[in-house]
């Protein structure tokens, strides 16, 4: 099995995330000044609070006891207590797991907590609450947060593409290749985080550590539930069999957002970093594919991300343009012409060597390697 392209041990050394963290900190440092504690449950650390520098400390959600705060508070600290009746916790300082977010499927979707965070989303959306627009950024920042302490010194490769894409099909088929290929290759998979192409390539990339006919057999499997609609709880749970049947995946990311409340997180993706803010979850997912991007048959939301990437490769913004394949010839050139505009936006510049159209997405891998990915 692949390992996480990240550890703790590569974060700020300032920050403090779990309760081990914690314990070794003030065995090591005897000190907490100074230091960001993020999302820990504090209330039987009260000795090592009482008899600890907390100057200057920073405690994000930390349940802690009356007297342990008092204590901190006095010193300097600045205590952001735990909210109350979220769904979310906005300090959480780790990624979602697809267990996390489904947990209590069995009692419907709409009982777990990514569906009660979109609910709340929906709420507090159109009261203009600014409370809950701040606790929406805190939450997505400190997401963004997580998500570059795990991919520290990874090199991550994009696949973007439609939710639409069914389970079941050859499209589906061949997207959960391309992951497969890009996993044993040793890069990150990165994707979108939902239904459709963005699940076939965690699929993939799930079942790369396999011999190939576990990655048919799984496609078999989800076929009975080919897609979201009208069942999310039928839909997860299809992918929560094969994940069952074939427990230990290689990793992924998935970055979906609940702006899409309507597209579930799909459980293949090993760690998701899932945002309110689509504007910046979308920014987020490009920026850190430094090994370029695959981008598959899609429609608006494609279309939208293909443009997104290729304008800091035509300013140059992020450094050294990072590659560019798309898949479907016909696709790119007539349904939706994008690769006629992307072409004339890149002539000319450095970007130029970075893009490629190739008609199979069997083609896709070899692109990404000859400009560079």
């Amino acid at each position: 099995m692949q390992t996480s392209p990240a550890h703790a041990a590569h974060h700020d050394d300032r920050e403090i995330e779990t309760l081990e963290d914690f314990d070794a900190t003030v065995s090591a440092r005897g000190t907490l000044s100074g230091h960001r504690v993020q999302a820990v449950d504090l209330t039987d650390r009260t000795r090592e609070l009482l008899t600890t520098d907390t100057s200057d400390a920073v405690f994000l959600g930390c349940p802690m006891r009356p007297d342990a705060e008092a204590k901190v508070r006095a010193e300097g600290a600045l205590v952001f207590p735990p909210v109350p009746g979220l769904p979310f916790d906005p300090y959480r300082g780790h990624l979602y797991r697809a267990e996390e977010l489904f947990a209590g499927l069995d009692q419907g979707y709409e009982r777990t907590p990514d569906a009660l965070a979109y609910a709340w989303f929906q709420t507090t959306k159109a009261d203009g609450d600014i409370w809950a627009s701040m606790l929406r950024a805190v939450h997505d920042d400190s997401i963004s947060d997580a998500l570059d302490e795990l991919l520290r010194g990874a090199r991550v490769v994009g696949v973007m593409g439609g939710h639409a894409m069914a389970r079941g099909t050859a499209a589906y088929a061949g997207a959960a290749r391309l992951g497969r290929e890009l996993s044993r290759s040793g890069l990150t998979v990165a994707t979108g985080g939902g239904p459709g192409a963005m699940e076939a390539a965690n699929l993939g990339a799930y079942t790369a550590p396999y011999e190939d006919e576990v990655l048919e057999e799984a496609c078999q499997l989800l076929g009975g539930a080919p897609s979201f609609t009208p069942s999310i709880t039928e839909w997860a749970r299809a992918a929560f069999e094969v994940r069952t049947r074939w427990p230990k995946g290689n990793h992924s990311i998935g970055i979906p957002t609940w702006f899409y409340g309507h597209e579930p997180p799909n459980p293949f993706a090993s760690h998701i970093a899932k945002y309110f803010a689509n504007a910046t979850r979308e920014d987020g997912l490009l920026a850190r594919c430094n090994a370029g991007v695959v981008f598959l048959p899609g429609a608006a939301g494609t279309v939208q991300e293909i443009f997104d990437n290729a304008t800091p490769n035509y300013y140059e913004s992020r450094g050294e343009p990072t590659p560019m394949v798309l898949v479907d010839r016909a696709h790119w050139t007539e349904r939706l012409p994008a690769w006629p505009l992307l072409q004339s936006l890149a002539r000319e510049r450095s970007m130029e060597s970075r893009i490629a159209l190739v008609d199979r997405i069997e083609e896709a891998p070899d692109a990404l390697k000859r400009l560079g990915g």
